[in-house]
């Protein structure tokens, strides 16, 4: 018997049926969501401009179930996106509307720590700052350190390469990890990297590591650890100028020297942190950079006097060194509660991550400035100045719809200007659904159909997180022809909130 579909909310309801019915006999009961007031707090991720509904969330406990449920979505070719802790700020796991969300929070074991070799082997669901807790006995900790290292997992920051405020000397996630072991769409589990220094065929693992969960479901991550230092201390410069500041960030590593970590905020930043925090910013400075040391005593000494000098070559008009442990963890806390200072001021804020070589940082802060003039928006700026990975934070009032355009389109010139300076568009956030139209400015269209030709390597079907971080030719005509009218060209299938 033929069942009649009257319309599109009833072939949802459907094909919803059909894989729950699937999925029961797989996984425990509470480990299938299916019911609204279930699934709705996986509507978004950080990113929560843009919401959707999946059809039903899957919670395996054990690979073996992962293994199952990705294997029903195969069959049934429904949609997957994986999903970590939700603390991803580019949309990279926002539901597909007729798609399953497959979290894999309950993969939270550290299943070993090795403190001759330097390495942990932890599950994806693992918090960052976890992994530095756990080792601590040992003297180790794991040096990737994003913002929301509290919250954020360790299977995100794998598919997003995350970094943090110490990257400059000690990498990003893909610098920090040697082995990932995955699903792939069709079930079959395989492993990226080893624990050897090197190994025969192709590298695939920096294949890996960004894919924004469009090519595998990582269950396994071998990471890097690296030993504590005996000390650190941080710089806390100030200017009266923001480009000396940005100036002072290319001089420093001109001069030879690579911080432990290397970090700007402008005015607007600095203020709202100060009220925020209290970490003793110097509130009348037009902008500050934190300059970190570790090491020994002995070399921390020796590059914390040559910074100070390049700081007050470079026209610094205070500079205060941390001289305890609690007071250097007091100066980073500003900067790492950035993003909520900026919450406490704004209804609503949109943040960049852009990248550009650091001799264009001063450029790009003053277009900035031209920018908020322009669409009528305040702008603060926080960033990892070392590698030149800006974090521009648009204030706007997200219940205004002209508010929220002006936005979107002063987030992409942002982004636009960056490639123009010799930049990227994300530095460590990913593409997501966020930036997919500027991937048409960064990209050109053979480069696309590359990107493409390895998604269809991994995932003939392409059920891996559709519409995700590559966009389509035709995506990229509209988006062209959009700019040329003026205007936002929205993602498919998105309601905005």
């Amino acid at each position: 018997m033929t069942t009649t579909i009257d319309s599109p909310e009833q072939a949802i309801l459907i094909r919803q049926e059909e894989l729950v019915k699937a999925l029961k006999p797989l996984l425990p009961a509470h480990a299938l969501l299916w019911e609204p007031e279930d699934t709705i707090p996986y509507e978004c991720d950080g990113l929560a401009a843009y919401r959707q509904m999946p059809l039903a969330v899957a919670l395996p406990e054990t690979e073996a179930q992962a293994i199952a449920v990705i294997k029903v979505c195969q069959r049934l070719e429904i949609p997957i996106v994986p999903r970590g802790a939700g603390t991803g700020l580019s949309g990279g796991a926002t539901p597909i509307a007729q798609g399953l969300v497959l979290s894999l929070a309950k993969f939270k074991k550290i299943v070993k720590v090795d403190p001759i070799a330097r390495i942990a082997v932890v599950q994806p669901g693992v918090r960052n700052l976890a992994i530095s807790e756990a080792v601590a006995q040992h003297g180790l900790y794991y040096a990737p350190d994003p913002s929301s290292q509290i919250a954020c997992s360790i299977g995100g920051n794998v598919s997003e390469n995350s970094g943090g405020v110490h990257c400059l000397k000690y990498g990003l996630t893909l610098h920090n990890i040697l082995k990932v072991r995955a699903i792939l769409m069709n079930g079959e589990v395989v492993e990226f990297g080893s624990l050897a220094p090197d190994a025969p065929g192709l590298d695939l693992l920096p294949i890996v590591v960004g894919s924004e969960g469009m090519l595998a479901v990582i269950t396994e991550v071998t990471v890097k650890l690296v030993p504590k230092p005996q000390l650190a201390q941080v710089i806390m410069a100030s200017f009266n100028d923001v480009s000396k500041g940005g100036n002072a960030v290319a001089a420093i590593i001109a001069a030879g020297i690579i911080p432990a970590g290397l970090e700007m905020m402008d005015k607007a930043a600095i203020r709202a942190v100060e009220e925020f925090v209290h970490a003793g910013y110097d509130t009348d400075a037009e902008s500050i950079l934190l300059c970190e040391s570790d090491g020994t005593p002995e070399e921390v000494a020796e590059e914390i006097e040559r910074m100070t000098q390049v700081l007050n070559q470079c026209g610094a008009i205070r500079i205060q060194v941390s001289q305890s442990e609690s007071e250097r963890l007091k100066f980073w806390s500003g900067r790492k509660n950035a993003f909520p200072a900026a919450g406490r001021i704004s209804p609503d804020y949109y943040c960049m991550d852009g990248t550009i070589p650091r001799q264009h940082i001063a450029t790009l802060l003053k277009r900035i400035q031209e920018m908020e003039a322009k669409y009528q928006l305040r702008c603060m700026n926080v960033f990892h100045a070392g590698d030149g990975n800006m974090h521009p934070l648009i204030l706007f009032n997200g219940s205004d719809e002209d508010e929220w355009h002006r936005a979107e389109e002063f987030g992409s010139d942002i982004l636009e200007t960056c490639v123009e300076l010799g930049g990227t568009i994300t530095g460590e956030h990913g593409v997501g659904i966020e930036k997919i139209n500027s991937m048409c400015v960064q990209f050109g269209d053979l480069e696309r159909e590359l990107f493409w030709g390895i998604k269809a390597a991994f995932d003939p079907k392409k059920l891996l997180n559709p519409d995700k971080a590559i966009p389509t030719l035709n995506r990229c005509a509209e988006y062209g022809r959009m700019k040329i009218k003026g205007g936002v060209l929205p993602h498919p299938e998105l309601e905005r909130f």
